[in-house]
């Protein structure tokens, strides 16, 4: 069985530019982040073995979730001029590697990511490395998220018992549990007053968000169902901007997401060119004698 690894570019690179120092190349460029990306793929490479790889990237233009909700992620901040010029620094390490790179109009990261999961889930495993935890609600059998490390904390693989382990709802009803407790860094609204631990109780109970409304009734606690009963439409909109779109058109297949390792002199020229002088070290040991002061990682 071919194992594919689907990695969230956009939301690496955010997780790289905060944890990692402003290192800077030869020519005096900062790459902090480009080095963070690259030991992250680099490290879940290593761990997950796959076979196939592909790096899913957001763009800057609106989606169909702006479209839809002119709140969506409204509140966040113009992402910091510093870490959007390493962004093509970031592609061209990618592209050394030589794993193919997806964007497209209209969609997120996530999205792409979801409809490839779906797709390659029937005959493959699938593992999404993200810090985005949305894509919690892709996980099934066949399809696990590896978050990198945080901190102190290691990396973690999460299959259908450790997101109902963490959340308390299993993955198919992560959808309707952000649909209640809303997501502020996304401006996703949610029910008013509803909180993780009420959520989780009445899905527990309902299944759905559709069935808590059918059976509204049931509901003993007054503040709960006045609250659910006020939040409605918010509930409905939440809905549909978390949930991930698994059905895009996409010309990506199997075939030309095929990974062969990491090898050749294009790639190390790149972390030549960036002073990544510990990565030359690691995976062109004969033709690196330097010594090597020793650099942080994330796995």
């Amino acid at each position: 069985m071919s194992k594919l690894l689907l990695v969230d570019g956009s939301a690496l690179l955010h997780r790289a530019y905060h944890a990692y120092p402003p290192l800077k190349s030869k020519a005096g460029e900062i790459v902090g982040a480009v080095y963070g990306v690259a030991s992250i793929l680099i490290s879940a490479l290593e761990e997950v073995k796959p076979t196939h790889v592909m790096v899913a990237w957001d763009l800057p233009k609106p989606t169909f979730r702006h479209v839809k909700y002119v709140g969506y992620k409204a509140q966040r901040p113009k992402a910091d001029t510093e870490m959007v010029d390493q962004i093509p620094k970031v592609k061209d390490i990618i592209e050394a590697m030589e794993i193919i790179q997806v964007a497209q109009e209209g969609y997120e990261a996530d999205d792409i990511i979801g409809t490839l999961s779906k797709l390659s889930s029937l005959d493959n495993d699938v593992i999404i490395l993200t810090g985005d935890q949305d894509t919690m609600q892709l996980v099934d059998d066949h399809v696990k998220i590896l978050t990198p490390a945080k901190g102190a904390n290691p990396p973690v693989l999460y299959g259908p018992d450790e997101v109902k382990a963490k959340y308390g709802v299993t993955p198919d009803q992560i959808v309707d549990y952000k649909a209640l407790i809303g997501d502020p860094s996304d401006n996703i609204p949610g029910v008013a007053g509803i909180g993780p631990k009420s959520a989780a109780t009445l899905l527990n109970q309902f299944g759905t968000v559709e069935n808590i409304y059918k059976n509204i009734d049931k509901i003993e606690n007054e503040k709960v169902k006045e609250k659910l009963q006020v939040g409605k439409d918010s509930v409905e909109l939440s809905y549909e901007l978390s949930k991930i779109v698994t059905d895009m058109k996409l010309s990506e297949t199997m075939s030309n997401m095929e990974y062969h390792g990491l090898q050749g002199q294009a790639l190390k020229a790149k972390f030549e060119e960036f002073g990544f002088k510990s990565l030359i070290k690691r995976f062109f040991p004969q033709q690196e004698t330097v010594k090597i002061e020793p650099q942080m990682g994330l796995f």
